[in-house]
């Protein structure tokens, strides 16, 4: 039973720069796109009226049953088509994936730098077939890109390209001829993919890379309205728009940014991915499936952690940037969706807005040395306070049970708070020490 994986997208973009590495803590994890089902990810770069569109999907099973129909804006000619290497989408998804740091307590004995950290912190980054009969269908062109068969379709009427579909051996789930009937009055043409499958094994692969189609269009939207039709429950979208402005959002869905900059207990370490998808879960659940949620947006020059290295020119130019001069900026977009919370397809804007922003979130170990002063001390005594703000702030990001959380790290026990009013000759010592 052949099966029609219906994906759209559109977004934005430019490129360049060297890394800077961060100046202090410990990456030590990322929740990119790997960590939830039926997750397709999206890049498009986009200047002035000229988009590129790479597209990696999550298809599963045999892949001569897999088809891809995109909604166009204009005619697509072959040399407007490409296959790419689908590490260039992993390796934006790795750049911009929400991450979890962690810091080690100084020993409150030692004196500071008062100011050296913040200086740094704040340094300035470097700059196919043919027609059985007429159904008001028009194979306008028909291409082999890779191991993919390509038709470029226009019709007059949706009944038409339905049975068209059909009659081709291309399955189309019920509710789709509505839908493309809307991009058929907007005068949209479809791009059309199958997998050639002697084509896929002479050349090798075993799996499916990503398509990318380069455009002219004035419109900058995301068609995700086919993408709900043959879907089983709700989907998650990654959207990886480039630009040479600043953030991306969208104008007919609100676009809010993922809880960030929280202290949390050291286990989470371990559970990193049922941390984060239990809280995106809360996030979305609280907003009743209806935004886009920003989880990085940031200059493509630099990263503070850096989860992985910001791409080099090279990838960027085969995701589509071109130009010289420019460091572009990236905005990632999760949309978890379905046809009932998102019934338009979603319409984008660039921004002037360069503020760097991330899903990042902190692991903060305790010092456990021991005392020579009276600060360390009052600094013990902190602890359990400060533990208890980390279990509150974990359960409020998951809607975990927040006792639960706190028999989980131990209650208000913290390694060397036991000990933190200190015995009367430990005073006598520590004053001593301070004099």
């Amino acid at each position: 039973m052949k099966r029609a994986l219906v994906l759209t997208a559109v977004l934005a973009g430019f490129l360049s720069g060297d890394r800077i590495l961060a100046f202090c803590g410990f990456y030590v994890g990322k929740a990119d796109s790997r960590l939830f089902n039926k997750a397709s990810q999206v890049a498009l770069v986009r200047d002035g009226d000229h988009t590129v569109l790479t597209m990696a999907n999550d298809f599963q099973g045999e892949l001569q049953e897999f088809a891809l129909v995109v909604p166009v804006p204009t005619f697509i000619e072959r040399r407007q088509i490409a296959v790419v290497d689908k590490a260039l989408l992993d390796h934006l998804d790795a750049f911009t994936a929400p991450r979890l740091v962690e810091y080690f307590d100084d020993d409150p004995c030692r004196p500071k730098l008062e100011g050296f950290d913040m200086m740094l912190r704040s340094a300035a980054p470097p700059a196919a077939a043919a027609l059985r009969r007429d159904r008001g269908v028009t194979s306008e062109a028909t291409y082999t890109v890779g191991e993919y068969d390509i038709l470029i379709l226009s019709a007059r009427q949706s009944g038409g390209l339905e049975t068209w579909l059909i009659e081709n051996g291309y399955k189309i789930p019920r509710g789709a001829a509505s839908i493309l009937g809307s991009y058929i009055k907007q005068q949209m043409r479809f791009f059309v993919a199958r997998v050639n499958v002697k084509e896929q094994k002479k050349l090798g692969f075993n799996f499916l890379r990503p398509l990318q189609v380069s455009f002219d269009s004035p419109k900058f939207m995301l068609p995700i309205r086919l993408g709900t039709v043959n879907a089983n429950g709700t989907q998650d979208l990654f959207v990886f728009a480039l630009s040479r402005k600043g953030r991306v959002e969208t104008t007919n869905y609100r676009t809010v940014r993922i809880p960030t900059g929280m202290d949390l207990p050291l286990f989470v370490k371990g559970e990193f991915k049922q941390f984060y998808t239990a809280m995106f879960d809360e996030q979305v659940r609280a907003e009743d499936m209806r935004v886009v949620v920003l989880e990085h947006a940031w200059d493509m020059g630099w990263c503070d952690p850096c989860s992985a290295d910001p791409l080099s020119p090279e990838e960027l130019t085969r995701l589509g940037v071109t130009g010289q001069g420019v460091t572009p900026f990236i905005s990632r977009l999760h949309v978890r969706y379905d046809a009932q919370h998102f019934p338009e397809d979603l319409v984008f804007q660039e921004t002037a807005d360069r503020q760097n922003f991330q899903g990042r979130y902190v692991l903060r170990h305790p010092w456990t040395g021991q005392a020579t002063c009276e600060q360390a001390y009052h600094y013990r005594a902190s602890l359990s306070a400060r533990q208890e703000k980390e279990a509150q702030n974990l359960a409020h990001l998951t809607g975990w049970n927040v006792d639960q959380v706190r028999r989980k790290i131990g209650g208000a026990k913290v390694q060397g708070a036991a000990s933190a009013e200190p015995a009367w000759y430990e005073r006598v010592r520590a004053a001593v020490w301070t004099e």
